[in-house]
């Protein structure tokens, strides 16, 4: 399954594609302006590890070096975190995203959640 990009590289909202939406860490978008904020929206997932991934990551210990296979789990569970919090804001009817932010907790021993939230908003160019 591929996933629509969450995070676009360009403040152009003009030229934006269906589905595709703004979402930037900044309170603001330089040449914009907030015409209407939305409210929260936030997208979460709860990942644990797995056995296969625990003994590799045990033989990468002895050996040192980068553990990929949680390297990647947790990359896929931050879009997907990602990917959630911007299908909210598509609910809403939001264009953008302001203020993002990406929290990791703890659920039980060998479980993590990864939260990412923002502020759903309607951008226009500024004038």
């Amino acid at each position: 399954m591929t996933s629509t990009p969450a995070v676009l590289h360009a403040a152009d909202l003009a030229h934006r594609k269906a589905g595709e939406m703004l979402v930037t860490t900044t309170e603001s978008v330089p040449g914009f302006r907030v015409v209407r904020v939305l409210g929260l929206v936030r997208g979460n997932t709860v990942r644990t590890r797995n056995l296969g991934q625990d003994f590799l990551a045990g033989l990468r210990n002895i050996v040192g070096g980068e553990v990929t296979q949680y390297t990647a789990m947790l990359s896929q569970s931050r879009e997907q975190a990602l990917d959630r919090m911007r299908a909210e804001a598509l609910a809403l009817g939001a264009n953008a995203i302001v203020a993002m932010r990406l929290a990791t907790s703890t659920v039980m021993a060998g479980a993590a959640e990864i939260l990412a939230y923002g502020t759903a908003v309607i951008l226009a160019p500024a004038e």
